[in-house]
This record gives structure tokens, C-alpha cells and sequence, in this order.
């Protein structure tokens, strides 16, 4: 099955407040509710993602349905943490799913060449993963064609959208540097020269062409097809040294997650390479959310002074490996170094599918270059930099949703999705100024039942951040 999977992905052309609410039950026909209904609920740290989400909901698509939206849409409106040049993990689960879901590992891969030989590559780029993480995790999860799930990530780009709090935060940690490339300050800058501000209007014309170009020749046209010549192109001007060999090489995998039992209910967790999704195992096992935060990040830094930065092996070997360190109750001392941003989002459908995205681009803003024509923001080479923290979780009980947890934050992101999710469990809402400094979490639980049985459920997104959490309305 996962060969021919990976034989698909590369041939294919084609508020900020806890919310409670009953679901209400889905239609029975894609993309044709009632008005004003909302099938489910969404939890983002960028509200026009959110938006994107709630809408393809409304509009009677499922959670992974609302999850590729939403990851494409953070494309265009997060680029400094989720451009189509980003790489990723998601968590999906469905009831009835054995083994608590699946995993779905796309994280930046670095170029063959990364610079060696290249007298132009000066800042080596990561070979874009976001496109076709999302498109494997759709394939097994969506309900629509992937096409489908494209538009709205395309009007944004073409319409323009308000910049947001966190792009803006971001836009103004990173002006400097950034605004010294000509591609990058003409979509980022104000006719002052400076950055883009909150509120401030933001067209990527160029991008909603790729974007585009996605949805009318499929995923596969950026990795072997006529978007993939242009990327590669102007990712060798803008010194990023990718080659197309480059392009099909890079496959997406599916996993098993990593898994935790509490009582009568399972906790699934991102396996590594997504090492966060193992940091917020062990928070999660630890009673005192003071110790998590340590035990997290210092049980990361042990698993990579064991296997690497980027651990290798196959995927049921390493989960397996994994799996073990986590029974075997993690840590083993040190410290991590400063670790690159990510953003992180989850969903939760009418019949309690869910998922649970992290994302990232290895630095703000990556190279800090543009790919060219496509509008496209290149990705930071993770042979560079040390690989961020990858963290989400989703709990269930007799085959039954319970909650999702998605987290970012830099070093924290794995230690507050591990203490989210004990809280969410334990029917406590998540610490409003938790003791991890930078964490930042997205979650939704449904402690009573099926969301489409009518039971109470819950989305909240971290007061500290800019994001947004919604129900139905």
C-alpha cells in the first residue's frame, strides 16, 4: 500500500476563547449545507486559516478536507512559518481507526547538492514538502477532490488578504535581512521601504498562479512538471541550489503514531522524524507540568544525541524505537539550542475525525528569498539548522474522538501539547499562561461523545497568541 501510495505522489498530475457547542448533523451532500450551519470546529493560530476551515465545513467537507484547506491557505496568509516552500507532520484519526490514526511525515528535506558545487547557492533551500504532505494525508483521509481544496487559498492570494498579528510579528523580527531581497521586499514591503504591517494589505499575485497551476495539473506539476522547472529555476537564482532530481526524490511517508494509554483511553502522538510528537509523549506522562516542561525538552535532546538531528531508519523501525524510549519513560539530560519557528492548527468534524497539523519553514521566513515567479518563499535547508519541534495529539476512547492538541512555540511546542492534552483529559481547559514561555497550542476536545450525537465540545486556541478558535455559529 505504501508503495503504491508513494507511486501516486510522485506521478500524479492531476477569538481566541474556549467555545462550547452541539454539533449539528452533516448534510448529505458535499459542499451543500443549509446556510449558515458549521459542521464541526477549527483552531488555528492565524484567523483567515481558521476562517478557510470553518468554511469548507460549512460547506460539508470533513476534517481532512478543512485540514488541506486550511494548511494551503496558511501558505499564503503565515508564509514566514507555512509557505508552500514549508514542511510538516500530521496526525489524522477517524473512529474506528486502529492504532489510534495515522501519521503523516513531510518535513523539509534538504537538496542533494545543498550548496556543494553550486557557486550561487549561498542559502541552500528545503525541497517544498507542504503541497504533498497534505495531498498523501487527503488521499487517505479527504472526502473531495483535492482540487477542491485549493480556491480559497488562491483567492486569498489573488484578492489579498489583511496582514495578521503573527505575520506581522513576524515581518518586523526579520525586516532587516529580509527586505534586502528584491523578490521578497516587492510582495512584503511598503511603499516607505518598510514591512508590511498589521491590518496593511498583502497581494501574491505570482503565488496564485502556482496555486493555480495546483489545482488545475495537480500536486505533481511542482515536482515534475512544468511549475516544478519554474520553482527549481528560480530557487537556483535566489540561491537555494535545488535541482529536480531534487523535486522527485522528496516523498512523503505514512506511519503509526506513537501511543500512550490513561486508563481506558489512547493518546496518539506525531512518531519521529517528528521527535516533537515524542517530547510531548513524555510531557504527558509526567504529573507535574513544571517537570514536563524539562523532561520534554530534555528527552528530545537525548533521543537526538542517540539517533541524530534527523533520525534515520525505516518508519516502522524508528516508531518502534521511539515507542520504547517513551516506555522506558524518556529524558537522558542536556539541553536543546534555540529551535526555528512553526505554526500548528487542528480540526474536528460531525462525526469526530480529526486532525492535528504542525508546520514550519526551518527559519522565519526560510532562505528569506523567493523562488522566482512562483511567488513561492523558499524553505530553509534542515542540514543548516536543527529540525524544529513537530507536535500534536489526538485521544480516544473505545474507538470513540475525545481531543486534539496541536502545538508550536519553538522549544516548547512538544511540552504544551503534552500538558494540553493531560489537562483537556483530566476536563480542565488549558492553562491560559501555561509554564512553557513560547508554547503555543491549538486543541478541541469532545469529552461526552460523537460530535454528531450532539454532544458539548470545546475549541480553544492559546489567549497569548493571535490565532482563533470557532464553532458552530
Amino acid at each position: 500500500m505504501r508503495t503504491a501510495l508513494c507511486a501516486v505522489l510522485a506521478l500524479s498530475v492531476t477569538g481566541c476563547a474556549f467555545k462550547n457547542y452541539s454539533p449539528v448533523k452533516i448534510v448529505s451532500s458535499m459542499f451543500g449545507p443549509s446556510p449558515g450551519q458549521l459542521i464541526g470546529t477549527v483552531s488555528s493560530d492565524e484567523p483567515q486559516a481558521t476562517l478557510v476551515g470553518r468554511d469548507i465545513l460549512q460547506r460539508g467537507g470533513n476534517a481532512a478536507d478543512a485540514a488541506t484547506a486550511m494548511g494551503l491557505a496558511l501558505a499564503v496568509t503565515l508564509p514566514s512559518r507555512a509557505s508552500l516552500g514549508a514542511g510538516g507532520a500530521c496526525l489524522a484519526y477517524r473512529p474506528g481507526d486502529q492504532n489510534g490514526g495515522r501519521a503523516f511525515m513531510f518535513l523539509p528535506v534538504a537538496g542533494t547538492a545543498d550548496g556543494v558545487g553550486m557557486p550561487h547557492a549561498d542559502r541552500p533551500a528545503a525541497v517544498p514538502m507542504l503541497a504533498r504532505g497534505l495531498y498523501l494525508m487527503h488521499l487517505q483521509y479527504g472526502s473531495a477532490a483535492f482540487s477542491e481544496m485549493v480556491p480559497d487559498a488562491i483567492t486569498l492570494a489573488a484578492n489579498g488578504i489583511n496582514v495578521s498579528r503573527q505575520l506581522a510579528t513576524d515581518l518586523a523580527a526579520v525586516q532587516v535581512p529580509l527586505l534586502a531581497d528584491a523578490g521578497v521586499r516587492a510582495v512584503f514591503a511598503r511603499s516607505d521601504g518598510k514591512a508590511l504591517a498589521e491590518g496593511d494589505a498583502l497581494v501574491q499575485t505570482h503565488l496564485s498562479g502556482a496555486l493555480d497551476q495546483i489545482r488545475s495539473m495537480g500536486v505533481g506539476d511542482l515536482y515534475n512538471g512544468a511549475l516544478g522547472q519554474s520553482f527549481v529555476a528560480g530557487s537556483q537564482k535566489a540561491g537555494g541550489g535545488l535541482t529536480m532530481p531534487d523535486m522527485r526524490a522528496a516523498i512523503p511517508s505514512e506511519r503509526l503514531p506513537l501511543s500512550v494509554s490513561s486508563g481506558e483511553t489512547q493518546v496518539s502522538f506525531l512518531p519521529p522524524p517528528a521527535d516533537g510528537g515524542l517530547g510531548a509523549a513524555v510531557a504527558f506522562r509526567t504529573a507535574s507540568s513544571s517537570d514536563a516542561a524539562t523532561r520534554a525538552q530534555a528527552s528530545v535532546a537525548g533521543w537526538r544525541a542517540q539517533n541524530g538531528n534527523h533520525a534515520s531508519g525505516t518508519g516502522d523501525d524508528l516508531t518502534a524505537r521511539a515507542q520504547a524510549f517513551v516506555n522506558a519513560g524518556g529524558a537522558g539530560g542536556g539541553g536543546l539550542p534555540s529551535l526555528p519557528a512553526s505554526t500548528s492548527f487542528t480540526v474536528v468534524d460531525h462525526g469526530g475525525m480529526a486532525v492535528a497539523c504542525s508546520l514550519s519553514m526551518d527559519n522565519l521566513f526560510g532562505t528569506g528569498r523567493m523562488a522566482g515567479n512562483t511567488g513561492i518563499v523558499l524553505g530553509a535547508s534542515p542540514a543548516r539548522l536543527p529540525q524544529p519541534l513537530y507536535a500534536a495529539a489526538i485521544a480516544s476512547q473505545g474507538r470513540a474522538f475525545r481531543a486534539v492538541v496541536a502545538g508550536s512555540g519553538q522549544n516548547d511546542a512538544a511540552a504544551v501539547t503534552g500538558i494540553a492534552m493531560r489537562q483537556l483529559l483530566a476536563g480542565q481547559t488549558p492553562d491560559a499562561h501555561p509554564v512553557t514561555a513560547q508554547g503555543r497550542v491549538n486543541a478541541i476536545s469532545c469529552p461526552h461523545g460523537l460530535p454528531g450525537d450532539g454532544a458539548t465540545c470545546a475549541a480553544v486556541t492559546d489567549p497569548r497568541g493571535a490565532g482563533l478558535a470557532m464553532g458552530p455559529r
